[in-house]
């Protein structure tokens, strides 16, 4: 793989791509809101038209889930339509697609992590239009095609769950967090990783098309991610209090237990997933990476200008 394009580059997902890619040498074309609308389709083809890479990870979607519950029309359109018109521009260059979905396909009351075979029956508005999105690019004719679903994603130098929860704990804010949800908390800088591994793999025929599971290894409710960020951050005096899906009252209906077994894509990595904590220690190293980053510059501009 020489040329990657990527949408929603600038999101979680997407920023962790394009470092990955060039840290292997890989081109990246990222593309966001502001250089593409992924829901024209003629700007779309275009776009991969004239890039003509090797390979397309399509990143960009509707990701707030109550907000969908309200503005169908806008999930329809990134989640379900945009997919289409990406795999239908990414056949016509004969690039491999890898699209992005979500663990919200499932209903959670399986009890047992999720299989790519499994039954999907989504509870939501998210999680339906992301559902027609995978059957969009299953349909679209593609020589070499991935969907990779994932869950509970996070990463650095952005607005994410960890990074809430040490802010509302640092300013004292009270906290209140679920504790009947049960995921993978899955970290963008894994998820990347494996992802380009994945991609690399069904591009040289080392593995099939399909479905493919991708998230941390373990399980744990969003209580037990908020306590373990606290913890590893020194914070563990803060106090937090349990509360449930029906307390916190949200328009969206969230799967209760929806964990996903990556045993597939372990098969094709040759590797296990990190577990949640180990993605964990990853993004506050992440975290601290940049913000040492942020004093030196601030440190350099002060000196210059004194």
């Amino acid at each position: 793989m020489q040329r990657a394009f990527i949408t929603g580059a600038s999101g979680q997902v997407g920023r962790a791509l394009v470092e990955a890619c060039r840290a292997r040498g890989i081109e990246a074309l990222g593309m966001d809101r502001s250089n593409l609308d992924v829901t024209d389709a003629d700007a779309v083809r275009r776009a991969i038209e004239a890039a003509r890479p090797d390979c397309v990870f399509h990143c960009a979607a509707a990701t707030k889930v109550d907000r969908c519950e309200t503005e169908v029309a806008w999930a329809e359109a990134l989640n379900a339509e945009a997919p289409r018109y990406v795999a239908q521009a990414a056949a016509s260059v004969s690039a491999l697609l890898l699209h992005y979905s979500t663990d919200f396909v499932f209903d959670g009351r399986l009890g047992r992590a999720y299989v790519e075979t499994d039954q999907v029956q989504p509870l939501s508005v998210y999680g339906a239009t992301k559902l027609r999105g995978e059957h969009a690019v299953e349909a679209a004719g593609l020589d070499a095609w991935l969907v990779v679903r994932t869950q509970w994603v996070y990463g650095p130098a952005g607005r994410c769950f960890p990074a809430a929860i040490l802010e509302r704990a640092r300013s004292g804010q009270p906290l209140r967090v679920v504790d009947d949800q049960r995921g993978a908390p899955t970290t963008s800088l894994d998820l990347a990783d494996a992802s380009l591994d994945l991609a690399l793999a069904v591009s040289s025929g080392k593995a099939p098309n399909g479905y493919y599971h991708a998230a941390a290894r373990g399980e744990a409710t969003w209580y037990d991610f908020a306590r373990a960020v606290l913890d590893a951050t020194g914070l563990q005096e803060t106090g937090i209090a349990r509360t449930s899906s029906e307390e916190l009252g949200l328009p969206a209906a969230r799967p209760a237990h929806s964990t996903l077994d990556c045993r597939k894509l372990e098969t094709v990595l040759g590797r296990a997933m990190p577990t949640w904590q180990e993605g964990l220690e990853r993004w506050l190293r992440a975290e601290q990476l940049a913000a040492d980053q942020v004093a030196a510059g601030a440190q350099r501009r002060n000196g210059q200008l004194g």
